[in-house]
Order: structure tokens, then sequence, then C-alpha cells
């Protein structure tokens, strides 16, 4: 049975910053739908992390490249809570070629590193959009800083974040005046991901990067949980935006 509590979405929510947003807006009164791919046990414990914040929780497992499992899952997220007032894009992934090699660059891979990253967004927010617009609800979707500036990142996942930015900005004037749409872009953020990318160098590349931050430590994943609470509950008259979360690296290099 629905409740009164607004409902949220947060795609790929089994780690990382999915698992971090789910759990703040979790802690800030909302129920959650968590969305996994092929982690269900780590999405069982984002759960229950929101369940011991005091969520209703529903766990979905779907790829959302595919349209089909994605019309379903929207589907038994309204219907778990009767609502959907935010939506999180969060799911992604990357690509296994170095940046500096073309070469190296599958093109079978590349289209499913788009298809998850950009298209998945597009899908989602469509099927999202007809109970958004009745919750006048907001979305955020995660990018990065390479899609607004070069990095040491596969090319790729580089595109894919480009096309994020550019694909908030469109959004937000599509679905405006109901739903807002935003972004955030994280810097080096602490963790799997950035561990995966920089291999043995990881912890000297980014002791350096700490270093050179204004605000002198890393980028953490509830650091973006936190803008995205507030891209959600806060800032009404706030769409279109990218909000850089590095700590001031970025705007002083």
């Amino acid at each position: 049975m629905a409740d009164n509590k607004p409902a949220v979405l947060v795609t790929g929510s089994a780690t990382g910053i999915g698992r971090a947003e789910a759990i703040a807006l979790a802690q800030a009164g909302y129920d959650v739908a968590v969305n996994y791919s092929r982690s269900s046990g780590a999405a069982e414990e984002t759960a229950a992390a929101c369940e011991a914040a005091g969520a209703k929780t529903a766990v979905i497992g779907c790829d959302v490249a595919d349209d089909t499992q994605v019309k379903a899952m929207v589907a038994e997220a309204t219907a778990a809570f009767g609502r959907l007032d935010a939506l999180c894009n969060n799911a992604g992934i990357t690509s296994t070629a170095p940046f500096k090699d073309l070469d190296a660059i599958d093109l079978d891979e590349w289209d499913r590193v788009l298809a998850v990253n950009v298209r998945g967004i597009v899908q989602v927010t469509r099927a999202c959009a007809p109970a958004l617009r009745e919750a006048k609800g907001a979305i955020v979707n995660t990018a990065s800083i390479v899609g607004l500036r070069p990095g040491p990142q596969p090319l790729a996942y580089s595109t894919s974040k480009a096309a994020v930015v550019s694909l908030t900005k469109t959004l937000a004037l599509a679905l405006g005046p109901d739903i807002r749409v935003n972004a955030i872009a994280p810097g080096w953020m602490e963790g799997e991901w950035m561990e995966r990318m920089l291999g043995d160098n990881y912890d000297k590349l980014m002791d350096r990067r700490a270093k050179m931050t204004p605000l002198k430590r890393r980028v953490t994943a509830e650091d973006v949980a936190e803008t995205a609470v507030s891209l959600i509950q806060g800032n009404r008259f706030v769409t279109g935006e990218i909000v850089v979360v590095d700590g001031g690296f970025a705007a002083s290099t």
C-alpha cells in the first residue's frame, strides 16, 4: 500500500554514487526504488541501509539500455509507491580501452557504453516523465568532470558524459516547467571506480590530486549524494545546470 512519503528511483544504486544517493534520500524522507543490473546482492544491501533509515524500498533488476525492461521497472516502482517524485539517472559503465589508444577501441564496447550511459537516461526519463510531471518532480543525472574538460578516461566514457551534459540542458528545456533537470559532474572520486582507472598508481595520484584541490581532500560518493539531495529537495528555480563536485580543483587549475 502506498504511503504519503515522496518516492525516488535511483538507477545503478547497488554500489558507489547510486548507493550513496539512495541512502541519503532515504535519510531525507524518501521511499526508494533501488535499481541494479547485475549486482543483486549489493542492491539488497543498499535497500537494507535505506530501510534502516526509515524508507520503504523496492529492489528492481533492469538493464537501462533495454527499453522493455525500463518500462517494466518504472511500472513496478510506481506501483510500489503509488507515486514518483524524483529520479536519479546514475547507471553507467565505462570502456577498457586506454584513452590514447584509438586502435584499442572496441566498437561494440563503444556502442554499449553509449547505450547505457546516454540512451539509458533517455529511456528511463521518458518512462518516468508522466509520474514526475504529476509530482512537479526533479531529475538528477550523473555526468562527470571529463564531460566538461579533457581527462585520462576512455574515449567512450568521456564522450558519453559530454552527451549527458548536453542532454541534461536539453531535457531541462523539454520538460520544464513541470520537471527540473540538473546534473552532477564529480571530479576524481575515491573508491573502486578510480581504482580500476588508475590501477597501481591509485593512491599516489589520488593523494596528489587531493593536495592540488583547494579543499584538500578527495571527492566521496557522499559528497555527490549530498548535492543530489539538495538539487531534488531545494533549488526550486534551478534547472539545466551542471554542478561540479570536486572541491574546487577544476575551477583553480
